[in-house]
């Protein structure tokens, strides 16, 4: 459902709550007045979106997807910040997947924006990562820096920490090329 649509329909039912009050349905008009709550925080906060992120949290990855893809054109049917947090999500989805294909939707969330400073600090660890498996370290590390930038809370701090000693060992690592192990 577009976004104007929710807004239109919270209006109405706000308005009808107003209406009740007005002429003695005092609880009929809070209780319609909730409900018409309700149908606005939905303007501001998708429920597909939240389920989606539930989800997530409990590790079911696939019931996730199931929910963000009932969103079909993120542009209309979500909040205007809510357009990088939505590609967050599909790239934590694609991660878990195929990681190097996840990096876009990263890149787009950041370049979208997004209020809350760890999320971007997820987004940059999560580049970070991508960036380690092309063995592109110079990348790697400044993703890191502004990851640990970005994470005031130090919510991540744990896994830049970690990720800061994998980059550490990367320089350890060495490749061999060939057909044959060497042991």
């Amino acid at each position: 459902m577009s976004n104007i649509i929710r807004l239109i329909i919270a209006c109405l039912i706000l308005g009808a709550s107003v209406t009740l009050c007005v002429f003695g349905f005092w609880w009929w008009g809070v209780l319609v007045f909730l409900i018409g709550g309700v149908a606005l925080l939905t303007f501001f906060f998708n429920e597909n979106m939240i389920v989606a992120q539930w989800y997530l949290r409990k590790e079911k990855k696939d019931k996730a997807e199931e929910f963000l893809l009932k969103i079909t054109d993120y542009e209309k049917q979500l909040y205007r910040s809510q357009h990088g947090y939505y590609n967050l999500l599909i790239g934590l989805i694609e991660s878990r997947k195929a990681p190097l294909k996840s990096e876009k939707y990263f890149k787009k969330a950041l370049s979208l924006g997004m209020t809350m400073s760890h999320n971007t600090a997820l987004a940059k660890l999560s580049l970070a990562g991508i960036c380690m498996a092309k063995r592109d370290k110079r990348e790697a590390q400044r993703y890191l820096s502004e990851a640990a930038k970005d994470d005031k809370n130090k919510l991540l701090a744990d896994q830049i920490k970690m990720m800061k000693g994998q980059m550490a060992q990367m320089d350890k690592q060495q490749v061999v090329r060939g057909g044959y192990r060497q042991f």
